[in-house]
């Protein structure tokens, strides 16, 4: 049996939007677990005695991104998708029943974001009824540290990056041997619901080995970085050999080896590794 996972959180009441008795109405929030499908409610009511040929049903991203959409006419039986649908997106609900709830499957961290559910009713009087308030998706994932990067030079000094997708966002520390290191900053990437952070550790130096640690409520990830002396090896065009740069995989964990930290690190100016 299939499993849908929505979590809806516990607030006074749904809310919606009104236009001259027609009425559209929302959850707040909803949070997914990646990898899920996911349903955003939505219904809609309309005045007595009130006569449509057609629905048309839109669902949007922000305000501008239209992600699904789809017209119902009197008497068929779906609701018909417009053309080219990404089919992830699909209507849960059935318009004839005043249920315009939108599934999205395998939900991922990019579709976190605020999303709103609008409709187009053509009859006697055509009526459209914006969603003005929207639904807050927030798609939950373990940390996942998607790439290192050493950045600097020589003269002005190295610093190790750590980038790290994850939602709760991830709490990231830098390890040396198991001991913590100081001095390393956050820089957080987007709005309430972001889920990337790159973390820095300035005054790295040859012959290190630094790990970073990424963590939140759903799990941890972490990945090591060798830095080794820099080692010039000669080459015909008399460029340093990419032998320089080597990189090795340990088991249960990710690492990276670093080589030539001085000139070919300066001239390749970053490196990063997923």
């Amino acid at each position: 049996m299939e499993v849908v996972l929505c979590v809806l959180l516990l607030f006074a009441a749904s809310r919606g939007s009104k236009d001259g008795g027609w009425f559209v109405r929302v959850q707040p929030e909803v949070r997914a677990m990646e990898g899920y499908p996911v349903v955003l409610p939505c219904t809609f009511s309309h005045p007595p005695h009130s006569q449509h040929s057609s629905v048309r049903v839109l669902w949007r991203q922000g305000h501008s991104e239209v992600v699904y959409g789809c017209t119902s006419q009197v008497g068929a039986p779906a609701c018909e998708p417009r053309p080219q649908q990404d089919q992830r997106y699909r209507l849960e609900g059935d318009p004839h029943e005043h249920d315009l709830s939108l599934r999205i499957n395998g939900a991922t961290l990019q579709d976190s974001g605020r999303y709103y559910c609008d409709v187009d009713v053509e009859g006697r009087e055509d009526v459209s009824i914006e969603d003005k308030m929207g639904t807050l998706l927030r798609v939950e994932a373990a940390p996942s540290i998607t790439s290192m990067r050493v950045e600097g030079s020589e003269h002005l000094g190295y610093t190790a990056l750590c980038s790290v997708q994850g939602s709760p966002l991830p709490d990231v520390q830098w390890l040396s041997l198991d001991r913590l290191l100081e001095g390393s900053t956050a820089m957080n990437q987007g709005d309430t619901t972001s889920y990337l952070t790159i973390s820095q550790l300035p005054g790295i130096e040859p012959g290190q080995q630094i790990t970073c640690s990424a963590s939140n409520p759903l799990g941890k990830d972490k990945a090591t970085l060798y830095v080794l002396p820099p080692q010039i090896l000669p080459s015909e065009a008399g460029v340093p050999s990419p032998l320089l740069l080597l990189l090795f995989l340990s088991l249960g964990s990710k690492a990276i080896l670093l080589m030539g930290i001085g000139m070919w690190l300066m001239r390749t100016r970053v490196f990063w590794w997923k």
